[in-house]
């Protein structure tokens, strides 16, 4: 009994860390808020080494990997810096590596294969205003707009994979947190400085 809720926690948890606070609107914009990713228990004797945590981190790290991929396509046409298309287009195949491998795993577990994060802004997320800003820049804005959604997004990925790490159960699934996790890190280290703010 612990045991059950304490895992109902962790999936708790782990959904906070993607659904429960929104990006920062701008001002005057009322607050997005979203409702909490469905979590579909996998059924015994058929996935059953999935437990909810397995589940809710695949959903969230595909949606985390589709809101991304559009960003990284409009770099090539948008600036010729050699160095931000080499950038770009490595954390692109590892996206799309990524994304491909939680889907097999999604339907290993027999987990529904719609997006239940799909219209939410999240941490991590680039939501339509921003993508509408970054095809409409080029050169450095360019640059300093993709340097701050890449680092939120390879932040929020390493947040969530650690909680898949500690409270996943299926290898396969944690042995992908881990490759993201160190995917993820390697992409920041990477990445131009975070500017300070003046002042």
């Amino acid at each position: 009994m612990h045991q059950s809720r304490a895992g109902a926690l962790l999936v708790a948890v782990l959904l906070v860390a993607g659904c429960g606070v929104g990006h920062r609107a701008p001002a005057g914009t009322p607050p997005v808020t979203t409702p909490p990713a469905t979590v579909t228990p996998t059924p015994s004797g058929t996935a059953g080494s999935f437990n909810p945590t397995d589940i809710a981190w695949l959903q969230l790290t595909a949606a985390m990997a589709e809101r991304l991929l559009p960003v990284l396509d409009l770099v090539p046409a948008r600036t010729t810096d050699p160095a931000w298309r080499r950038r770009a287009a490595q954390v692109a195949a590892a996206q799309r590596a990524d994304l491909d491998h939680a889907r097999r795993l999604l339907a290993e577990a027999g987990a529904p294969t719609t997006n239940p994060h799909k219209g939410h802004d999240m941490p991590g997320m680039v939501t339509a205003e921003q993508l509408a800003a970054l095809r409409s820049a080029t050169g450095a804005p360019l640059h300093r707009l993709l340097a701050g959604h890449l680092r939120a997004h390879l932040t929020q990925s390493i947040r969530i994979a650690a909680a898949e790490q500690q409270n996943g159960v299926q290898p396969a699934t944690v042995a992908l947190a881990a490759a993201i996790t160190r995917n993820a890190t390697t992409h920041l280290t990477h990445l131009p400085p975070e500017p300070h703010p003046p002042g």
